[in-house]
């Protein structure tokens, strides 16, 4: 029952709406590059929003179990005040990465956001019981927005685990590819300072030349599995990126870092050699 009522949601077009005119206000509010960046973890090579969310999760947690303990009730008002605060900055982060995603996945994160919008409600009134006096009464409406963070937890997870929203669509791809030294090309056949695609194992691999020099990643990309080897290059060098084409996830060719989002995670490398004039490539 629980599996057809995840599926119902999945597919639940009425809430695209909403989630049309949601996306466009979190597009308009966080419009800077750089800030959109930050708050996907690009700059990390991983997504933000998982990070900041252990602050409340943790300090919610926490405070349950010191309302238990005798003469904990203190801390406890103290930890929810925190995770309190520190539900802002996952939201906002949270938001951002929902806005650069599937509608499927939206469907489901805004019903994953509503649900731990209750959950803090419930928190911000125990909060505002125990500063006034009303120990039993926050004590009650903490453990009730605990239970109902359980099951914004249960969603955020199913995003994840079951849809896929923040993980690495790339990583499954380095498993495929061939343990051993893998010939994938000719030195010869690739052109210098361009990106080509070879395949190593049915595997798709995006090879940058510089001279003698050939690096590898995972030509899917890492944030929607679109097809980097139909991106443009941008920069020379060293500091050569490929931007994908599906929603300008921006990659250094070098080390697969990532330079501009919406990606969280880094693009997979691998390790490459010229030997004879033919270039190999293995899992790492």
């Amino acid at each position: 029952m629980l599996r057809q009522a995840i599926t119902r949601l999945e597919q639940a077009d009425a809430l695209d709406g909403a989630g049309d005119r949601i996306q466009s206000v979190v597009t308009a509010a966080v419009r800077p590059r750089r800030l959109r960046d930050l708050l996907h973890g690009s700059p990390w090579g991983h997504p933000l929003h998982p990070v900041l969310v252990q602050v409340p999760v943790g300090a919610f947690l926490s405070a349950a179990i010191l309302d238990l303990v005798p003469g904990g009730r203190r801390s406890a008002t103290t930890l929810i005040a925190v995770g309190t605060a520190g539900v802002v900055p996952a939201a906002i982060a949270g938001w951002v990465d929902w806005s650069e995603t599937t509608r499927d996945r939206r469907r489901v994160g805004l019903v994953h956001a509503a649900t731990n919008a209750v959950a803090t409600g419930l928190y911000v009134s125990s909060l505002i019981a125990r500063l006034t006096g009303h120990a039993g009464r926050g004590r009650a409406l903490a453990y009730a927005g605990l239970s109902v963070a359980g099951a914004g937890a249960y969603l955020g997870g199913h995003l994840s685990y079951a849809q896929g929203a923040g993980i690495s669509h790339a990583a499954p791809e380095v498993a495929l590819v061939p343990e051993s030294w893998t010939v994938v090309s000719s030195l010869a056949s690739l052109p210098d300072g361009k990106t080509a695609v070879r395949k190593a194992g049915g595997v798709p691999v995006l090879l940058h030349r510089r001279g003698d020099q050939v690096t590898a990643l995972i030509e899917r990309c890492s944030h929607e599995a679109g097809p980097l080897g139909e991106g443009e290059i941008e920069g020379t060098g060293a500091d050569a990126c490929v931007v994908c084409p599906w929603h300008g996830s921006t990659f250094r060719l070098a080390d697969g870092a990532v330079v501009h989002g919406p990606a969280g995670n880094a693009q997979p490398v691998l390790p490459v050699r010229v030997r004879d004039g033919a270039v190999e490539v293995r899992r790492p």
